[in-house]
């Protein structure tokens, strides 16, 4: 069943009640929502793991409302002078229909929260630590219950309950403190597309935020092991997206791509439990999402184990990690350092590449500055993935493709660790599929993105029609190839632009904005230069 315009707008009546009753922040509003959904699809979630725990061979499961819960709060206790409730009254079922006002704000902050903080405690993922009811005002509370009530998600399935839950998240109209921001689905599908994580491999988000990647990934697994029966098509923002069962699965399969195929970590709670509850409502409740900062907290074997990570590193990368602040360099671990630099998104690459396998494939979204900074970090980072690694493509985005959220222009890097790099397969999109405003949310036709991935996928054939052109004719593709020797004259430049061949029918002009946030990325490393300078007088003089 798919997401229809009226779940969309029931949720929507939600966020605008939500506002208007004087909770603006939609970070916090979605955070709030996901609680209130968990809440009511968890007794269904506990039901059927009672009715599977029948079975012959089971392990034995009582339910998680079975027996006696001590009131946080004795005040709460619907029967005078009783310290405890059955566990019965905390189904959604049971107060969400039975309390309102003032009772019903009490009793869901101080004997739901904590029941399913106790719950989710002993989970694979705390991710209701410090998890607080703010919609505190009792008319507003009860009406968004209501609301959530008449939205039915009993009778909806996992897909459509991830979809409602991402039409959730696409309210979160501003980037993070910490810089992150979300990353638009069509252009994770496209990237996911590039890498192609296959069935058996493991899939790792250092950044994970609201677990888009993760969960693209999943949907990426089970569209390729789907027979034609169990493939339909959907509408995801305006756009037909085709969206599989994963029916030819075998069950073992189905287990390890739910528990041991999906990880990711993230520094901010509020991401980690967005994540988590993005992650539940698909039915992937057995994904791991740790909070921790990937730069300045490394992990070692024992403790991976203990975690339930593969120890050894994962097959596949997937990430688009904040790249708008500087680490104090005392926090930054040893395996992460590249020179001097405190850039997050330099970091994060070399994060990247020692927590891959050998052979695994990465695909990260990076800041132009990354492909042809001059410090002397980005040009050893660069040296190292053209020497050491195999660059396969480098995709350039259209400026303003994060909008909302940012308006810098940024680039799709593709790598396989190990090996050295023989060339590099460019690919320059104009256009996204949406209309490059300032909410760069208006479906239009132009769409560069699935044309530029056939061609990587057809990269061997295309890279044969490159060298047998007439260098004399123009070139009026969207992709070209480079050398690895020109690369290593270019200062290990990876600029698509430096390599595009002339096309001499036509004058190219560059959108401004693109060139400013080139001239701001150079005026960023400047500054940068000049900070590490000071830095080192400063470390000399001390």
């Amino acid at each position: 069943m798919p997401l229809t315009p009226e779940l969309r707008g029931a949720i929507d009546r939600i966020r605008d009640y939500l506002y208007a009753g004087g909770y603006p922040d939609p970070a916090q509003n979605a955070e709030q929502l996901s609680f209130l959904i968990y809440f009511y699809m968890f007794e269904a979630a506990d039901a059927a793991r009672v009715r599977a725990a029948r079975r012959p061979g089971a392990k034995p499961y009582p339910g998680a409302f079975v027996g006696e819960w001590t009131l946080r709060n004795p005040r709460n206790a619907r029967e005078s002078g009783s310290a405890s409730a059955p566990r019965d009254t905390l189904r959604w079922s049971d107060w969400a229909n039975a309390l309102n006002g003032q009772r019903l704000v009490s009793w869901v902050r101080e004997e739901v929260f904590p029941f399913h903080a106790g719950i989710a405690a002993e989970g694979v993922t705390d991710f209701m630590a410090d998890a607080r009811l703010v919609i505190d005002e009792p008319t507003v509370l009860s009406q968004v219950v209501s609301h959530i009530n008449d939205l039915h998600l009993e009778q909806v399935d996992a897909d459509t309950k991830g979809d409602l839950f991402e039409h959730v998240l696409r309210q979160i109209r501003q980037a993070g403190e910490l810089g992150q921001f979300r990353t638009p689905r069509h252009v994770i599908r496209a990237m996911v597309q590039l890498v192609d994580p296959r069935l058996g491999e493991t899939v790792h988000d250092p950044a994970a935020g609201t677990a888009g990647f993760l969960v693209g990934a999943y949907d990426h697994i089970r569209l390729a092991n789907s027979s034609d029966a169990g493939i339909e098509e959907i509408e995801a923002d305006g756009k037909t997206v085709r969206r599989g069962l994963g029916d030819t699965m075998s069950r073992a399969a189905v287990r390890r791509l739910h528990e041991a195929t999906l990880f990711g970590n993230d520094v901010d709670p509020r991401m980690v439990r967005l994540a988590t509850m993005n992650l539940s409502l698909r039915g992937l409740d057995r994904v791991r999402i740790v909070r921790r900062d990937a730069l300045t907290r490394s992990l070692n074997r024992a403790t991976k184990a203990e975690l339930g990570l593969p120890v050894h590193g994962f097959d596949v990368v997937l990430a688009n990690p904040p790249f708008s602040g500087r680490l104090d360099p005392d926090r930054i671990v040893e395996d992460v350092k590249i020179g001097r630099t405190r850039q997050t998104e330099l970091l994060f690459l070399q994060y990247m590449l020692n927590h891959l396998k050998d052979g695994g494939r990465c695909g990260v979204v990076v800041p132009e500055g990354v492909l042809f900074g001059s410090t002397g970090a980005h040009r050893e980072l660069r040296r190292k993935l053209v020497e050491n690694n195999r660059i396969e493509a480098v995709l350039s985005l259209p400026g303003g493709v994060f909008n909302p959220y940012s308006g810098v222009k940024t680039s799709v890097l593709v790598f396989r660790k190990g090996g050295t790099t023989e060339r590099v397969m460019f690919l320059h999109a104009d256009n996204d599929g949406f209309k490059l405003d300032a909410n760069h949310d208006t479906p239009i036709d132009e769409d560069d993105l699935p044309g530029l991935v056939t061609a990587f996928r057809d990269r061997e054939a295309r890279r044969t029609a490159w060298s047998q052109r007439d260098p004399e004719t123009d070139w009026t593709e969207k992709w070209w190839f480079a050398e690895a020797d020109a690369i290593r004259e270019a200062d290990f430049s990876l600029s698509a632009g430096r390599y595009r061949p002339q096309d001499r029918t036509r004058v190219v002009h560059r959108d401004p904005l693109e060139i400013l946030d080139e001239l701001k990325a150079i005026e960023n490393e400047i500054l940068t230069q000049i900070d590490d300078l000071a830095a080192a007088v400063h470390e000399t003089v001390e």
